[in-house]
């Protein structure tokens, strides 16, 4: 496994430097903490006691966290990660769905707005994964430029246990992991770890849990020190192609399936913690 070696080399100077700078900004933004110290943006999703679950509140940090981003000249590298070590974000909030067509469709248009925000922002973002990132998690992190994973950190697209599907993840995934390992995380949506996805691509480094933070940091620094426009220019060339048409695919057929007996009894398997009853 890549990291160990790698991790070790972070200078206790770098890292004590690190905790001891002043905050240039420190806000609220929605479920998000948002802070900036020289030229890094971090944006915290702050419900722990949800898994930071993607909640109205979190939803609207990470658009406005992102956009503040943009708009910083000062700012080269956004960070995303989260508060608590059990999650990095768990996903979509169920405990609010609502099986209307209509309102899933409008559902579908916000929920893949925030996913696919990071893919969005000119400048690159890196998702330091501190724990299980799951379906809308997942996808906010594959939709940043980098993943920096902790070693305890779990990745699934577990959605088909609600008798739902990736809405973002189903056109990204293949690019990444390939069609046959895609189809496979999203039919059986079993949960991989930090280590498997290292080696399918998904995740460029493995850390050492207590040294997440600080390594992402430096790697954020890295690019920081690089010319600001060659760097905003290889992720729109790299991400050419990315957004458009392909989404609305999500957007006009999810809400088919939020109709099934399927996803209903799926759905309120999950809240009254119980075995689904899936249609034979």
């Amino acid at each position: 496994m890549h990291s160990s070696r790698n991790a070790s080399r972070i200078s206790a100077r770098f890292a004590k430097r690190w905790r001891h700078s002043i905050r240039e900004t420190a806000m609220r933004l929605g479920g998000v903490n948002y802070e900036t110290k020289g030229k890094i943006a971090i944006l915290t999703l702050d419900e722990p006691g949800k898994l930071n679950a993607l909640s109205t509140g979190i939803r609207e940090g990470i658009l406005d966290g992102l956009k503040k981003v943009d708009e910083d000249d000062n700012v080269r590298v956004a960070i995303i990660t989260g508060n608590g070590d059990k999650a990095f974000c768990a996903g979509a909030d169920i405990s609010g769905f609502n099986f209307d067509p209509d309102k899933v469709r409008r559902f579908m248009i916000e929920a893949l707005a925030v996913l696919a925000a990071p893919e969005n922002c000119r400048k690159p973002v890196i998702s330091a994964v501190n724990g299980i990132a799951f379906g809308g998690g997942f996808e906010l992190a594959i939709a940043s430029d980098f993943i920096i994973a902790s070693d305890r950190a779990r990745f699934a697209v577990p959605e088909i246990k609600l008798g739902l599907l990736p809405g973002f993840a189903i056109v990204r995934l293949h690019d990444i992991v390939g069609r046959a390992k895609a189809k496979e995380m999203s039919i059986l949506g079993d949960p991989i770890s930090a280590e498997e996805a290292y080696r399918l691509g998904l995740v460029l480094r493995v850390i050492p849990h207590g040294d997440l933070l600080t390594a992402a940091v430096e790697f954020a620094e890295r690019i920081a020190s690089k010319p600001k426009l060659a760097v905003q220019m290889a992720k729109s060339f790299y991400n050419r192609g990315l957004g458009g048409d392909e989404m609305r695919h999500a957007i006009d057929g999810f809400p088919l399936l939020f109709m099934h007996r399927d996803a209903q009894e799926g759905i309120a398997a999950f809240l009254e913690k119980r075995e689904p009853k899936f249609e034979s």
